[in-house]
């Protein structure tokens, strides 16, 4: 009985340690196959670049993560008060840039993201923006774009009327000189020339030469006005210019006002002729 007893000792001794090892082996596989996720965690926000006016456009980041990957990412841009406040998701803006429109004038933007994983998701959200604006209109200048010839009736204050060429035919008036022409030209806008300005002259002092009627300039700026002399020709006994006033103006317009313009021209006298 005791050899008995003797002969199964190392059996069970040997049983018990294989099962110890068989135990270990299985251990360490369950230990190794149990790997953990860990959930998307946004450790820096967003960040939007980009001028914030009106048909400018942004562009977000994604932020920085934690968390096991892959990380997939989903994108949501808001439009907020002006303090970055009160935001509500801006239909269909779901990718990384956005076009700002004139809706967003006065507002600021936030962007969030979403990270998502096997795990879970959570989301990130950038600080706001300025406030979006929109681009400052360049100052009125009363004429209208292009090059070449302008109506008058394109043109508005603050622009003017120039009266900036004049000769008088006869070259020099002399006491023969019956009858004499003033050639005029208008530009208005850096010296385009005008059509259809209205344009008065008169000697000064009167009663030299008669006051024609307004003559309207043509395409080319100009008009001729013809004026006859009068008995209070020459002014003076030692007379050397003949001055003539000068005034341009727009149809409809105040003649003191709008884009018309006063100038004095003169011409050489000679009494000797």
């Amino acid at each position: 009985m005791n050899r008995l007893k003797n002969k199964r000792w190392p059996t069970i001794v040997l049983l018990g340690l294989a099962a110890i090892a068989i135990g270990a082996v299985f251990g360490t596989a369950r230990n190794g196959s149990a790997a953990s996720t860990v959930k998307p965690n946004a450790a820096g926000a967003p960040t939007i670049t980009g001028t914030t006016q009106l048909g400018s456009t942004l562009t977000s980041t994604d932020g920085t993560w934690s968390g096991t990957t892959p990380i997939t990412f989903t994108y949501q841009w808001g439009r907020c008060d002006e303090n970055g406040n009160s935001c509500s998701a801006i239909s269909g803006a779901t990718t990384k840039t956005y076009d700002l429109k004139q809706v967003d004038v006065g507002s600021t933007l936030r962007m969030t993201v979403t990270g998502t994983n096997s795990d879970g998701s959570s989301t990130g959200t950038s600080v706001p923006t300025a406030v979006v604006t929109a681009p400052t209109a360049p100052p009125a200048t009363g004429c209208p774009s292009g090059t070449g010839a302008i109506a008058v009736a394109d043109l508005s204050s603050p622009a003017h009327l120039a009266i900036d060429q004049q000769t008088v035919t006869p070259g020099v008036v002399t006491p023969s000189a019956d009858t004499i022409q003033a050639h005029l030209r208008i530009t208005a806008c850096a010296g385009r020339p005008v059509q259809g300005a209205l344009v008065y002259a008169t000697a000064v002092p009167f009663n030299q030469y008669s006051i024609p009627p307004e003559g309207t300039t043509g395409a080319d700026g100009t008009v001729n006005l013809t004026m006859n002399q009068q008995t209070g020709f020459p002014a003076a006994r030692r007379q050397q210019l003949l001055v003539l006033f000068v005034r341009a103006r727009k149809s409809g317009e105040d003649i003191a006002g709008g884009v018309s313009a006063r100038l004095l021209v003169s011409f050489p006298v000679s009494l000797k002729g």
